[in-house]
Formats: structure tokens, sequence, C-alpha cells
């Protein structure tokens, strides 16, 4: 609890306290025990009101100030000037133990609101947690050199000791570790790394002591992302928000207006037309309990406070939404696109069949991850990783790589052929065709048909179970693009349940489509896109919501996203879909309660029906329950 809150619980406390003497103590037995039997009823009222003084200053004297603050500022008409105005002038007429009331009970709903809003900003400023205090430059005889993360270079190695945060985004160079990545991804499992490995500073190294290279400044590291959307997220505010901020500046002067019609005009006219008595008192009263009631704090604060415990809640599972109306957005979403390399796939390639072989798969794997050691290409790399051992790059000799065919290599003295199709007939050989998806590696030794390996995009094991969940949750069609071949992509769609799928894009192309897919939707439809490379970045832009991968996605793709999944998982779209509605649910909720109950109690104090008591629920219970109900959004 932070000291404001803690004064504020002090003063509620003290002002009961008083309140529950003055109800127990009556004024006149205390004025008798001080005067004898000479008392009169002048000096009992006055004294009562000199008692009812005393906690109503305690806890009503910082929203009179705010009030007069307001007033000075030409911004009178708030909250504290209508609660101030009621106050007062309920102890005018003599309504002393209500009016100190109404402070009471607007200072117990301002707690609560307090502690609910606090609640839902250290949710999210638990991320400023993950901002580094420094990094370690290791020196030519191994000391370790503090210095702040903004003046280390790319390309600089510096050490991550056990128990400290990685400062800066960068590779492994030496050194293996367990790393705990939920601050950036919402899971709690720790992630192994090694040698070669991509970290992203954040993430907290566990067990072991490693040496990594930067790869880029502190200013673009992906921790330093993350804070500049967090920290952004607020300035750009949904619908709703913008309606109830217009809403209040219209709403309140209008009803101290009508406040003002309610006290003077019905008792003029009682008095003036109807010639009986005008009773401006009792009209007072109910124009002071109309302006309680009328007190739009239900909707000014539940409103924002739903949106941000909205944030707050994707963030805890790893969702980084960028400001609340694109909650929003995403609550509205009927159409998803997705891109398929990176995205549904995981981009590596990894050998998924070896077919047609003579030999056991295992040597056959072994004689072309010799033959290809020598080359660095993507196809090459992923043979050399299923080997999974170290390869004697003696046993090879003779390397030949023919362009736009594949090796020519000798292994232990024999001559092997690894490449494509167009190899195999450009030496003779008679080849099996293969009917799976992916790139096909044929392999001939000495001169004879040795088989053929399979090399393709693994799908992650994921994406059919999310495209299923958003089917569940109303989306009304899932599609695909990809730059891949028509069969390699329609094969993919099919292992995923997506609807429809076009392949042989360019990323131009991706955007055409996009195009054509918005002018298909509803008016009140929403698509999102969901990308992960620098080409998909003009179509997360043109998109009602663009999705971006953020843990492998390209710093083009985040910046031109609305939403980052912190962990390339496409099942948080479902769960950010699922935060989005509930959020939307929780907004509309708390406006048509609040409204509705001001507007039947407005009815009833107008006509004389709502005393000052029905005027406080309407005011500060509707608002508790409101805040209440906007903090159920940060469930994770």
């Amino acid at each position: 609890m932070t000291k404001k809150q803690k004064k504020s619980l002090i003063r509620i406390i003290i002002t009961a306290g008083l309140l529950a003497i003055i109800k127990i103590v009556p004024v006149t037995d205390l004025l008798a025990r001080a005067y004898g039997s000479g008392i009169d009823d002048f000096r009992v009222k006055y004294t009562e009101l000199a008692l009812y003084l005393i906690p109503f200053f305690v806890i009503g004297s910082g929203i009179m100030l705010k009030a007069v603050k307001g007033i000075i500022k030409l911004q009178p008409f708030d909250e504290n000037f209508l609660m101030t105005v009621a106050a007062v002038g309920g102890i005018i007429l003599g309504n002393w133990d209500e009016s100190v009331f109404v402070m009471l009970f607007y200072q117990v709903g301002e707690l609560f609101e307090s502690i609910a809003v606090g609640k839902s900003r250290r949710n999210i400023s638990a991320l400023m947690d993950i901002r580094p205090d420094f990094a370690n430059i290791e020196g030519e005889n191994g000391e370790l050199t503090l210095v702040s993360p903004d003046e280390v270079a790319v390309g600089t190695i510096i050490a991550v000791k056990p128990g400290e945060r990685i400062p800066i985004d960068g590779i492994i160079e030496s050194g293996e570790t367990m790393l705990d990545t939920s601050a950036l991804t919402g899971e709690s499992v720790p992630r192994e790394v090694n040698v070669g490995d991509e970290v992203s500073s954040g993430c907290i190294n566990l067990s072991g002591f490693i040496r990594l290279r930067t790869t880029k400044p502190f200013g673009e590291s992906t921790a330093s992302r993350i804070l500049n959307l967090v920290e952004n997220a607020s300035s750009k505010k949904a619908r709703q928000e913008n309606f109830i901020s217009k809403f209040a500046r219209i709403y309140t002067p209008a009803v101290c207006l009508c406040a003002l019609v309610l006290a003077v005009v019905p008792p003029l006219f009682r008095m003036l037309v109807l010639s009986v008595d005008a009773n401006f008192g009792d009209w007072i009263y109910r124009a002071l309990t109309f302006l309680v009631i009328s007190c739009p704090c239900a909707l000014v604060i539940s409103i924002p406070l739903s949106f941000f415990a909205g944030i707050g809640s994707a963030s805890k599972n790893g969702v980084l939404v960028k400001g609340s109306n694109y909650i929003e957005a995403l609550s509205k979403v009927k159409y998803i696109v997705f891109d398929k390399t990176g995205t549904m796939t995981k981009g590596v390639f990894e050998v998924s069949g070896i077919h047609h072989s003579p030999l056991d798969n295992e040597k056959l794997l072994e004689i072309a991850a010799l033959a290809e050691s020598y080359s660095n290409h993507p196809i090459s790399l992923s043979l050399q990783r299923a080997y999974g051992k170290l390869i004697d790059k003696s046993r090879v000799t003779d390397v030949k790589e023919i362009s736009g065919h594949g090796i020519e290599a000798f292994v232990d003295g024999k001559k092997v052929l690894a490449g494509n199709a167009k190899l195999m007939a450009r030496y003779g050989i008679e080849y099996m065709d293969c009917h799976c998806t992916g790139t096909i590696v044929h392999i001939a030794i000495d001169g004879a048909y040795a088989g053929h390996i399979v090399i393709s995009d693994i799908v992650k094991p994921d994406s059919a179970e999310a495209v299923a969940k958003l089917k569940k949750l109303g989306i009304k069609k899932t599609v695909m693009l990809t730059g891949d071949n028509q069969k390699s992509g329609e094969e993919t769609a099919a292992k995923l349940g997506i609807d429809e799928v076009y392949c042989n894009l360019l990323p131009g192309d991706k955007v055409t489509k996009v195009e054509e897919l918005l002018g298909r939707k509803g008016a009140k439809e929403n698509l999102a896109f969901v990308g992960d490379g620098i080409n998909d970045a003009p179509v997360l832009s043109r998109a009602d919501v663009g999705i971006a991968m953020g843990a492998l996605g390209s710093d083009a793709a985040i910046e031109a996203a609305d939403i980052v999944l912190m962990d390339d998982n496409p099942l948080k779209i479902a769960k950010a879909m699922k935060v989005a509605k509930k959020c939307l649910r929780i907004v509309y909720e708390n406006i048509f309660f609040a409204i509705g109950v001001k507007v039947v109690c407005l009815g009833l104090g107008a006509v004389g029906l709502a005393n000052m008591w029905m005027a406080i629920f309407a005011d500060v219970g509707v608002t508790v329950i409101a805040v209440l109900n906007s903090i159920r959004n940060l469930k994770k």
C-alpha cells in the first residue's frame, strides 16, 4: 500500500471512529453533563454541528481543496466539485450526518479505485524489472568491468554471471546455461541455451557463466523495445475511452445546470403559479442528491482501468499490446491471415524423411552430411545438424559444387553425388520421385542410386491447435499466404486446418491479397495478419490488426505490428483474443450498469423518492462495483 493510500485509510478510520462516538453518545447527554439542565435547542443544534464538522473536515478537506484548485484553473466541473457542492449543501440544510457519509463513502470508493489501479499498474510495471542496470565487459586479464548497457558497442564480448539479467541481445560465444524467459514470454519453463544460440535482453541467467557477443545496441535490444511499447501503450485510447472523456466534459456541466434548475424552478413555480409553499429546502436537498447521483466516477474510472487491466493481463501471457485501441480492434477480428514460414512453421529446414535407400538410414545421412560438409548452404547445414556428430573432413576429397544442381565429392574414396533431380539427370542416374513436399536431396554412390533425403520446414507443434482455438472463438475464415510452391502450401494448410491458401506470392502480392480480403469483410469486422519477416512489415501495417512474432521476428515486423507475441507461439493469438473479448465485455458491462443505475436513481431523486443514501450508492457503490469488475481482467 502506498503512502497516499495509507493516509487515506487513516482518514477513513478516524472519520468512522468519530462518527461512531457521535452516534453512540448523544449530544444532549454531553451538554447536560457540561452545563447541567440549562441547555436549549439552539445550543444542542450548533454543538452537534460543531461535532460533525470535525469528521467532515478530516475526511473532506482534500476533496474540497481539489475542487477549489479546479475552480482556480477554470476547470471546475469534475467529481470533486460535485461532491463538495453536495456535501456543503447538506451541511447548510442541516443534514450533517449525510454530508459526512457522502465524503466518507466517496473516499472509500477512491481508496478501492487507487488499490485496483495500483494492482494493474504493478502488473505492467513489473515489466520494468527487465530493464538491465549494467553490463560486464571482460578485460584482457579476465577482470569484469561494470558499465552502463547503453555504452556497449555492437560486437562487444560481455559476460553474464548466474543470477544476472542479460543486458543486451547477443549470440553465445562460450558457456551454456538455463534462461528464465518468463518476463518476456510469460512461460515459466526455463530455456536451455548453448554456444551459437541467440539470447534476448531481459532474460535471467539461471545456472552457468556465459559470454556473448552483442548483436544490437542497447536501445534496439528486446528489453528496450518492450519497455518502449509498454510506456507508449496508454497514449492510444480505445473508442470507448475517448467517448467517456468527451462524455464527462459535456455531462458534468449539464447535470450541474439540471441540479440548479431542479433547486430553483419547481419551488418558484409552486410559489408564483400555484401560490403554495415553495419549500426551497426540500428542492435544494433533491438537487444536491441529484448531484451526488450524477457523478460520473464509475465511467471515468472503470473504463480506462478495464483497458489498462486488459493490457496487463495480455503482458502476463507474453503478449504485448501497443494500445487499448488495439484491444478493441482485436475483439472484433473475424478474419485471420497467416504468413507461413516462421509464423506457422519453424522457419528452419530439418530432415523430415529418408526414402528408397538400400543402405541404413543413418549411414545414408552420414554420407550425405560428409559430402555437404564444405558447404554453408541452408540445405547442407540441415544435413549436418541431422547427422549430429563431429564430421571428419579428412574423409572427404575432391569436392565440387555444381551451381543449381548440388555437390560432387569423394567420401572414403567413393564418388558421391548429392543434389536435386537435375544432378541425377546430368549424370544419367535413374532416381525415384518423392511424393512428399519439401526439398529432395537425391544421393548416388559410385553411379548407383542410394535413395533420397527429404528436407522441409517443420510445422510448429502448436499451430494446428491455435487455428482450431481461433475458430472456436468465432473466426469466420483463416487464410495463409506464402511464397512457397502450391503443393507445399496446400499440404501445410491442410495439416493446420486453414480454410484458404495462396502460394507463390511476392511481398507485394501479399499486400494485394490482403487488400482483396479486406474488401470482402463486413464493415464492423476486422482482419488480422500474423507475420514475422521483414517482408511482412507492409502487410502488418495494412491489416486492421498486425500481429508480429517477437522472439525471432524481424525488427521491421515488430515495429509495424500492433501486437507482439514474445515467444513466437501462435497459441498466444487465441489467448490475446480471449483477453480482448473479456476486456470489451467488462467495459460494456460497466457502461450499462453505471448508466442504468444512475438513470433510475436520477429519476427517483428528481421526484423526491431518493435520499442521500441512495445517492451515495449510485455514486460510490456503483464505482466500487465497476472497479472490482474491471480488475477481473487481470486474471492470467
